[in-house]
This record gives structure tokens, C-alpha cells and sequence, in this order.
């Protein structure tokens, strides 16, 4: 594959020869396997219950649902196929005289084009309304219920399941909510008991707390300014660690962070006690994170699209405010630049662009198929074009969600793009969708790979995590 042609007007140099003209949303792709569906093992007993001649029969509803408040929702059953490895899922709504639908939403387990899939089921004559996947018990998501009680549009108008999918709410049988991007209600979470723990996000009594301030840093280069979020580890930790004497930050110079979707990062999932409990725990050194904001979704679009400009107010300004602020190193062995989704695909390419600056590239479900379609495209391009300095080494840390369909092709294909020109990558899979519940896990585990012992001497040598 040849890289792109040089650029031919001011648009395209803003983008080092990237397209200017792609559509701003992801590929149209089916899903490749359709929804998981099965039968509740739980609710055909219920049925079964209901639908006896004796006493028993008249409160299995209500015991039903007495016994599932205390459980909570949704409900995790054994597989009926007797395999460990998977559980049945049972999303649950209790409906009134007014419920017409309930369409369900986990993150990725939808097929776009079908959606009516992922209704729930009334059982006849009951207020107990249910949909049931069989999913592998590592699965986590965050899920919307979209309930129509009463809709201007009829269930066969052509754009009902539009409609309805505009009108989720959390899952009130369950208090485990995570923020949504963008604003809007929370979402809820399922986690099977094989997922990754998220024990790390939970703050912590014995462990010190760093500091977070806002500040505003502006880009003549993009003509905007924006809030970036700094977040600097507790007094003392640059300096010594438990039982461990002092550090060499101390006088190197603190390592970087550079996490994209600050606004998203630190307001809303508090990334903050993530940070304190790596550093606690020796995970990672002490550290400094720099989180710009992403300004709006259309310029979120535009900047991190490859976009030569955002690059150059990562090296040219934001580097340098937060140098002139705070003690940090300017070696690229120790700086990170992570992003997600768009962000994951502008930290690729910015650290390929400018490894004299970022030794490290944190990758978490990548737009890889930028700009249309399920390849690892215009990256792949450029990075074949562009191999490594054997004095700038460049360590890439990907992973990307099973659930994914649409990105899955081109980030199975980018680690061996990038290894092929000298750049050491490492890539896994989760099993999850496009979340930020999965992402902050991938985010510890991605940032103990660049940073944690033993991985400074290796980005030096330019050996692969």
C-alpha cells in the first residue's frame, strides 16, 4: 500500500495529505452475527407458575417481582447449555396499562439494521416484559431502557424504532450507572462476574490524593481555546514511595500523560483516583496528566481525524504551557498519549508523526477505518511510509472491544502494520463494545504496560512491550 498523495491546498496540509471530505460517522456495517437471543430459564418458570390452578398461581407476579427487586436487574442465569463460561442476561421492565414497547440497548449488542430484535417480550396477561441474551460471563456494557408509553407514532409507522431509541432511560432495577457522553440521563451497567474488577476507580482511605485544576489553553493554529484538566500526584509521591527510598522523577522530571476527552475523563468518571491508586500500588510512577477537552462532537470530528494542526498544539503548546507550570520530563520514552475511539487513532498517529515528542501511544477501540470503511486505512497508509527511527522508538498499546464489528478488522490489522515499519505494538480484545466502562479498565492495564516497572529501559532499547 502506497501512502497518500502530497497534499494540494491549505485544507489538505491541515491534515499532512489526509482526507478533508469524509463522511463524520462511522462505516454502515451489518452486524456480522446476530443478537444472542434465548429463553429466561427464570421467567418460563415464572409462566409455568402462573398458569397453574392453585393459589400459588395467583402470586407468582408479585413474588416475581418482589424477589427481583431484592436481586436486582438484570438478572444473570446459569446457561441452559450447562457451559461455565456463559451466563443468560434477563433484562427486565414492569410495565403499566400504558407500556407499548420496550426496546433494550447494551452498548454493541445491536444490530443497527434490525433493531426490533432487541424488544422485549410481554408475558401474556402480566406487567413482566423481558428480553434474554446468552453472553460469555467476562461481558460488561453499559445499557439504555427505551420505554414508550404512550408515543405520537404508531409501532408500524416506518420511523417508530427511530423514535423509540431516542427515549432511554436507566434501568430503574438498577443502581449501577455510569455518565453519558455528551450529556443526557446515565446509563446502566452490566458486568458478569468474570469481567475485569473495577477496583482500581474505587477511592481509597489509605491512599494520598493528588490535586486537579482546570486552565485554559488556547491554539492560533486551530483559532480556539479550550479547558484542560491537570492532574498532579499527592505531595511527597514524586519524591519516595512505600518502602522504597527515593525516585528518580524526583529529578528527571515527571512523566506525561496526555489523555484526550478530558471533559469526559476527569468531571464525570473522576480519572483523578484511578491515577492515585496506579501510583499507590506501584503500577505506574508518579505522573502528571494533561486532559484537553474535546469542544464539541463536530470539532472533536475535525481535530482528531489525523488533523496535522491538533498535532502541532500537543507539541507546541500544550507541551510547553505545562512545562513552564510543572516539573515534567521531555523525554518521549515517558510521555503517553492516550485517546479513545477518534482519540485512539489521533494518539496512533500523532505519536508516528512526532516520536521525537511522544514515545508512546495509547490506542482504546481506534478509529482505525478512517476515514469510510473497516480496514485499517489512511493510518496504515501513512504509517507504512513513515518507518521507525531506530533512535525514536515508539511503543503502540491497542485493544479494541470483541463486540465491535465495525473497527475490529483494522485493529487486528494495525499492530502488524506498525511492527512491520519498526514500532512496537501489542493488541488485545476485551469483551465489550464502544464504552467507557470497559475503556477504564484498558486505560489502567494500558498505562501499567507503558509505564509500569521495568518498561522504561525496554521503550529505550525500542523492544516490544
Amino acid at each position: 500500500m502506497s501512502a497518500s498523495p502530497p497534499p494540494t491546498d491549505a485544507s489538505a496540509h491541515a491534515r499532512g495529505g489526509a482526507p478533508t471530505d469524509a463522511p463524520k460517522r462511522p462505516p454502515r456495517v451489518p452486524r456480522p452475527a446476530p443478537v444472542p437471543r434465548v429463553a429466561s430459564p427464570r421467567v418460563a418458570e415464572l409462566d409455568r407458575r402462573r398458569r397453574r390452578r392453585d393459589a400459588a398461581a395467583t402470586n407468582a407476579v408479585p413474588d416475581f417481582w418482589r424477589e427481583v427487586e431484592a436481586a436486582g436487574t438484570p438478572l444473570v442465569e446459569p446457561d441452559p447449555r450447562g457451559d461455565p463460561e456463559h451466563a443468560v442476561v434477563t433484562f427486565l421492565w414492569r410495565g403499566t396499562p400504558a407500556t407499548r414497547s420496550v426496546l433494550v440497548l447494551p452498548n454493541k449488542v445491536i444490530d443497527p439494521r434490525a433493531p426490533e430484535h432487541n424488544l422485549m417480550e410481554r408475558l401474556p396477561d402480566s406487567d413482566v416484559w423481558h428480553w434474554s441474551i446468552r453472553m460469555r460471563r467476562d461481558w460488561q456494557a453499559t445499557y439504555a431502557l427505551c420505554v414508550d408509553e404512550g408515543a405520537p407514532l404508531s409501532p408500524s409507522d416506518p420511523g417508530y424504532l427511530a423514535w423509540l431509541r431516542g427515549q432511554g432511560r436507566p434501568d430503574p432495577g438498577n443502581p449501577h450507572t455510569l455518565p453519558r457522553r455528551w450529556g443526557g440521563p446515565p446509563q446502566s451497567v452490566v458486568r458478569l462476574p468474570a469481567a475485569p474488577p473495577d477496583t482500581a476507580w474505587q477511592q481509597r482511605a489509605d491512599v494520598p490524593r493528588g490535586t486537579v485544576s482546570r486552565h485554559t489553553v488556547g491554539c492560533a493554529g486551530l483559532g480556539n481555546e479550550r479547558r484542560v484538566w491537570v492532574y498532579e500526584p499527592a505531595r511527597g509521591a514524586a519524591d519516595a514511595g512505600p518502602g522504597t527510598g527515593a525516585r528518580p522523577e524526583a529529578e528527571a522530571g515527571l512523566p506525561v500523560l496526555v489523555l484526550f476527552d478530558g471533559e469526559m475523563w476527569q468531571p464525570e468518571l473522576g480519572v483523578a483516583t484511578l491515577l492515585d491508586n496506579l501510583i499507590a500500588d506501584g503500577r505506574v510512577p508518579p505522573l502528571v496528566a494533561l486532559l484537553p477537552e474535546s469542544l464539541d462532537s463536530d470539532t472533536r470530528w475535525t481535530e482528531l481525524a489525523c488533523d496535522d494542526r491538533f498535532v502541532d498544539f500537543l507539541t507546541d503548546d500544550l507541551l510547553p504551557w505545562a512545562t513552564e507550570r510543572w516539573p515534567l520530563t521531555t523525554d518521549p520514552t515517558r510521555t503517553v498519549l492516550a485517546g479513545q475511539s477518534l482519540g485512539g487513532l489521533m494518539a496512533t498517529y500523532a505519536a508516528v508523526r512526532a516520536p521525537h515528542r511522544f514515545g508512546n501511544a495509547l490506542s482504546q477501540s481506534g478509529s482505525f477505518w478512517w476515514p469510510d470503511g473497516t480496514a485499517a486505512q489512511w493510518l496504515a497508509s501513512f504509517v507504512e511510509a513513515t518507518p521507525a527511527a531506530p533512535d525514536r522508538p515508539v511503543r503502540c498499546w491497542l485493544s479494541a472491544g470483541e463486540q465491535e464489528w465495525v473497527l475490529l478488522p483494522a485493529n487486528r490489522r494495525l499492530p502488524d502494520v506498525l511492527r512491520a515499519q519498526g514500532y512496537a505494538a501489542e493488541y488485545r480484545e476485551f469483551n465489550g463494545g464502544h464504552d467507557y466502562l470497559c475503556w477504564r479498565t484498558e486505560l489502567a492495564d494500558g498505562l501499567t504496560a507503558l509505564l509500569g516497572p521495568g518498561r522504561e529501559e525496554e521503550g529505550r532499547r525500542g523492544e516490544p512491550a
